[in-house]
């Protein structure tokens, strides 16, 4: 079986030849195909900012709810410490302290 191998093409070669005159003048198509592709380049780079600003702010919205849930917990734990602290004899905190286990 034979495979047609295709010539190299420089990338020094525009449309044009092997002399490097690509870009004809301010109308030629080429130029033309690139602004395209910038311009869409731009956009596309656009979009993905909002997307990213709009991750940010749903993360930082979400990180103030888990720390105001945190600070919440930490409060009932302090409070349900004390609690315990006075509904327990002071005997069982004192053994329990002293095996190491604590409450």
């Amino acid at each position: 079986m034979m495979c047609e191998v295709m010539p190299t093409i420089s990338e020094t070669e525009g449309p044009g030849g092997g002399n490097g005159t690509g870009r004809r003048g301010s109308g030629s198509p080429l130029q033309s195909d690139s602004e395209g592709h910038f311009e869409s380049l731009m956009v596309s780079m656009l979009e993905e900012r909002d997307r990213l600003l709009d991750t940010l702010r749903e993360t930082q919205e979400n990180l103030g709810l888990t720390q105001s849930k945190l600070h919440e917990v930490s409060h009932e734990r302090d409070s349900l410490q004390r609690q315990l602290n006075t509904a327990l004899p002071q005997s069982f905190i004192f053994i329990t302290k002293a095996s190491g286990f604590h409450l």
